[in-house]
């Protein structure tokens, strides 16, 4: 928590998520990665100053974001608080997630900063509160940060093994990763009907 505090006390936007052109396009991919248009109940962990946030809450009809950071929720809550479907909590996701059942969750930008043990743990306490027809996304940088506990690849094989889920859609670049489970599994064709 401390560490996330500092890194917003020296600026609001420590990522330059609102600025790079790289933050924009990623999360523009990141929403035409979600294999369904709406989902009723959805779950962001690590939701930084909000701009994911307020993408997610056009597909959602209620979204929890959660930030360890006071800072970033302010930010966040500011951002997003004409919408009405969307609420910003200031929680620690590895130990004290938001009640209740969720069919979307996403975990951009925050695995990294968890232990293994951490992470598969925190993984195993989403994996209860999921619906039947759930979906996870997970987007990751690829590139090493001495800061980080681990590194991208190893969140994703991670969060893959943990949860047990099928993949659904990977989306790979150098510099990032996009990683789709589904409770269901089939893919967007399938579940539409295009294909048997």
């Amino acid at each position: 928590r401390e560490y996330f505090e500092q890194l917003y006390e020296r600026r609001d936007d420590p990522w330059r998520l609102t600025t790079r052109w790289y933050e924009r396009r990623k999360r523009a991919i990141t929403m035409a990665s979600l294999p369904r248009a709406r989902f009723a109940r959805g779950l962001e962990i690590g939701s930084s100053v909000g701009l994911l946030t307020a993408e997610l809450a056009k597909s959602c009809d209620e979204l929890v974001a959660v930030d360890i950071s006071a800072h970033a929720v302010e930010l966040a809550r500011a951002r997003t608080r004409d919408l009405p479907n969307v609420r910003v909590l200031n929680l620690d996701a590895t130990s004290d997630l938001p009640s209740g059942k969720f069919d979307l969750v996403i975990l951009s930008e925050v695995g990294y900063f968890w232990s293994a043990v951490v992470l598969t743990q925190a993984i195993l306490n989403i994996k209860e509160q999921l619906t039947d027809d759930a979906v996870v996304l997970a987007c990751h940088w690829r590139h090493e940060v001495a800061d980080y506990l681990l590194a991208g690849d190893e969140v994703h094989r991670i969060i893959r093994e943990a949860s047990g889920l099928p993949l659904v859609a990977t989306h790979l670049e150098e510099d990032f990763r996009i990683d789709v489970l589904g409770t269901d599994g089939r893919s967007v064709a399938r579940r539409e009907g295009l294909v048997e």
